[in-house]
């Protein structure tokens, strides 16, 4: 299906922090495994965009697709105001797009969005307005059809849509960002989202582009799946350290699979960016424990 391409006015020569990162780890191209950011917003979402697509390269190998609270009547200006502030390409959302990396798709207004093997799918709304929660019916979809590679990002807004597209995303092993409080025209969406512990990292829009690349170079990059290829040395300090834990909390970890085990843990890694191919940080994390146990 062919879809609108925009151009973009307005072209940075300015190197961002962001920009930096990909300069330093670019992203294979043809990659067909790649995150899919969706973003949701309400009012005080334009100011938002605006800031994170500022400062987001065109490069990232990432595809992000936008959800925002329209009237059934309103013609949406996304398309065209996130094409000046980006390299990509952007698009309104036409029924069965597939979804490609450097590319940012847009809900039209009056319907609702799924993700469904890697296509956009539009659907008529069936809630009355102003009971829709068109950002959750997104984040749920992207959280089943990508599981770990479903980001979510909760931008200015009232409400509380998006609260249960986190819990979603977060239980196929997904990651969150809130928009920061003090950063949001409305924030009630951003303190909803928060309030479940489940978003992982709270900035400024304009801040998020550069944390979003590390996460992913570091949960995608050629370092993934550290845990997995740790030998007997590695087994023997995670026994000391279920051991401890243990004893301090009464929750026996050694009763979990090892694969569970290791996929919590390179998630946790992914998301404190810790290298666990370092034989530091094991060591560093069995000191912790001990430190605490006679605290």
């Amino acid at each position: 299906m062919t879809a609108r391409k925009k151009t973009n006015p307005k072209k940075s020569t300015a190197v961002r922090p962001a920009e930096a990162i990909v300069a330093a780890q670019p992203v294979a191209p043809g990659d067909a495994a790649f995150p899919v950011v969706g973003i949701g917003a309400s009012a005080g979402g334009l100011a938002a965009f605006e800031n994170f697509f500022s400062a987001m390269p065109g490069g990232s190998g990432m595809a992000f697709v936008i959800v925002q609270h329209l009237a059934p009547d309103h013609k949406s200006v996304l398309t065209d105001l996130i094409g000046r502030y980006t390299k990509m390409q952007v698009f309104e959302v036409e029924d069965g797009m597939m979804v490609q990396p450097n590319c940012t798709y847009i809900i039209p207004p009056n319907h609702d969005m799924a993700f469904l093997n890697g296509a956009l799918q539009l659907l008529e709304p069936t809630a009355p307005r102003g009971q829709r929660l068109p950002i959750d019916f997104f984040f749920r979809s992207l959280a089943q059809d990508q599981r770990a590679r479903a980001i979510g990002i909760v931008l200015s807004g009232t409400g509380s849509d998006g609260t249960q597209g986190v819990r979603a995303i977060k239980g196929e092993g997904g990651m969150v960002m809130a928009q920061a409080f003090d950063s949001t025209q409305y924030d009630g969406m951003p303190r909803s989202a928060v309030a479940t512990g489940m978003v992982d990292f709270v900035l400024p829009p304009d801040e998020m582009p550069a944390q979003l690349i590390s996460y992913v170079s570091h949960a995608f990059g050629k370092n993934r799946g550290a845990v997995a290829s740790l030998r007997l040395n590695v087994d023997d300090a995670l026994k000391k350290i279920f051991v401890l834990l243990r004893a301090q909390s009464g929750h026996d970890f050694s009763q979990y699979k090892q694969n569970t085990i290791n996929r919590r843990i390179e998630r946790r890694s992914d998301l404190t960016m810790l290298a666990l191919d370092d034989p530091a940080t094991l060591d560093a994390a069995l000191t912790a424990c001990r430190e605490k146990g006679h605290a």
